[in-house]
């Protein structure tokens, strides 16, 4: 009776082939009578004699994918971790899902396509943040006379020099310094307006995670789940860790404001800053709010209590997971997160106890970035399945 059911879900030559390869497998160390039920099961001709009864009620394939579960459970010692190879796949090429909405609906090669483009594009954000990190470490974009859509070449000739070095005095730099009649040190050139430049970086860090959130939707567009217990333990995780990683999302725009108030050179010291834990011109500015902004000493401090609460909410995350029944990929992300954020805060206090050299600053900086990839990917992967999924699980992944 049970062949009679199942038949039909192997009409697609593609669903009969991955689902006899994941039977084989699965009953390799059984007993003799599984391995020949199998092999009976392939070779009779019930698939061809069903097709327009199939055909005719497509939606008979999630009870059809319940039997193969139990199964599979009925073989002893064997237990293949979900139908989430078989169903998922089925699923995913047909217009019969239930509760599963796909980005991409042209396939696994379309699939596959949009997500190399869109986890490519994303990489290209990714390096232009790396780069503008540099950019604004070297000062390079405050010596810019315009700008150009199209790009164009440096000056090649010192006639071309002479006509930018005319453009650059007219400049607010060049007349600043004019103004003051002081060269242009490391500590007395302008500064980039600190609510600029943490626009320009946010808006930079919402569009690479939209891309990146985007690409593992069209590519993973189901969470790794293999059990009731684990889509429950993913549940528990995730009401902990969003506000984790919207912890980490401040900190990161915090650190746009360290970068546009040049606080990184005002107090190189660490835990204290300078003498004291706490300078005494924290609120010095008025009113009240500016100083969260412009004041040096105290976007430093912000940053230093953000980054430290960071770290300590993402090493709390992992200890009260610890037991959470959860699964593997889950629990891996998890540890690979607190590695992160230890090397970012470590990253971190470098680059100030070194005075903010290139290469710690724009790390520094690539760090937050690969920080919050994590978190994304950990959310992403805590979300909850589809109700098809769901009906096929288990309440608890057995293991062989």
């Amino acid at each position: 009776m049970f062949r009679n059911r199942l038949s039909p879900f192997l009409l697609v030559k593609s669903n009969r082939k991955a689902l006899y390869n994941h039977l084989t497998q699965a009953t390799s160390s059984s007993s003799r009578v599984a391995r020949e039920e199998t092999s009976r099961f392939f070779s009779t001709g019930i698939v061809r004699r069903i097709l327009h009864d199939f055909r005719s009620s497509p939606k008979v394939l999630l009870s059809l994918s319940l039997e193969l579960r139990d199964f599979y459970n009925a073989i002893p010692g064997q237990y293949v971790p979900s139908l989430r190879n078989v169903s998922t796949v089925q699923s995913l090429n047909e217009k019969s899902n239930e509760g599963l909405k796909l980005l991409v609906n042209g396939g696994s090669h379309a699939q596959k396509m949009v997500g190399i483009w869109l986890f490519g594009s994303a990489a290209w954000v990714f390096s232009m943040v790396v780069l503008g990190g540099v950019t604004r470490l070297t000062r390079s974009g405050l010596s810019m006379t315009d700008w150009k859509f199209s790009g164009g070449l440096p000056p090649l000739s010192d006639e071309e020099w002479l006509q930018e070095f005319e453009k650059y005095k007219l400049s607010p730099e060049y007349k600043k310094f004019e103004i003051k009649n002081e060269p242009p040190t490391e500590y007395a050139q302008p500064r980039v307006s600190p609510y600029r430049l943490a626009a320009h970086l946010t808006s930079a860090f919402v569009i690479y995670s939209g891309l990146l959130w985007t690409g593992l939707s069209v590519v993973m567009p189901e969470p790794p789940a293999e059990s009731m217990s684990w889509v429950k333990g993913a549940a528990k995780v995730k009401r902990l860790a969003l506000p984790v990683s919207l912890l980490v999302g401040i900190t990161a725009v915090s650190g746009a404001f360290v970068a546009g108030n040049d606080a990184g050179h005002a107090y190189n010291t660490f835990p204290k800053m300078g003498d004291t834990w706490i300078p005494e011109d924290v609120l010095e500015m008025k009113p009240l709010i500016r100083n969260f902004f412009e004041n040096t000493s105290m976007v430093q401090l912000d940053h230093r209590i953000l980054a430290t609460t960071t770290l300590v909410s993402i090493a709390s995350l992992w200890w009260l997971t610890r037991k959470v029944d959860l699964h593997p990929a889950v629990r891996y992300l998890i540890g690979s997160t607190v590695g992160m954020a230890g090397l970012q805060v470590t990253l971190g206090i470098s680059t100030l106890l070194s005075y903010v050299p290139v290469s710690l600053g724009s790390a520094h900086q690539a760090g937050a970035l690969t920080l919050m990839s994590l978190m994304i990917l950990l959310i992403h992967t805590l979300r909850k399945p589809s109700p098809f999924l769901l009906k096929s699980l288990p309440k608890v992944a057995k293991t062989i």
